[in-house]
């Protein structure tokens, strides 16, 4: 049920963490599938970039669409041209989607 009185994005990108490193373990794989299971329940379609086959955010049946593509800037360009999200969320990618975010926002 959807709790604000702003309406959600139809279309939603996720970005994911990419590989797991010391001191960034799990807890990004975690926030990102219970962020994938809130927006489908509101309805949103759920896009997912990943660079980390190995988790269980990219599992095929989780988001609507999942990219195993490289978090660099020319990737996930390509990837929100063809999808074309109202929304783009970084925030449970943990700092490597977010430093993402500020090129994505710096290229324009």
């Amino acid at each position: 049920m959807n709790r604000t009185s702003e309406p959600l994005p139809s279309k939603v990108c996720i970005l994911g963490a990419g590989p797991i490193r010391i001191g960034q373990a799990c807890e990004f794989d975690y926030s990102g599938v219970q962020g994938v299971k809130a927006l489908r329940e509101e309805g949103c379609e759920v896009v997912l970039v990943n660079s980390n086959p190995a988790t269980i955010m990219t599992d095929a049946r989780l988001a609507h669409r999942t990219y195993v593509e490289p978090l660099t800037l020319e990737a996930v360009t390509a990837v929100l041209e063809k999808e074309r999200p109202d929304a783009l969320i970084p925030t449970l990618g943990g700092q490597t989607a977010l430093n993402l975010a500020i090129e994505l926002d710096e290229a324009g």
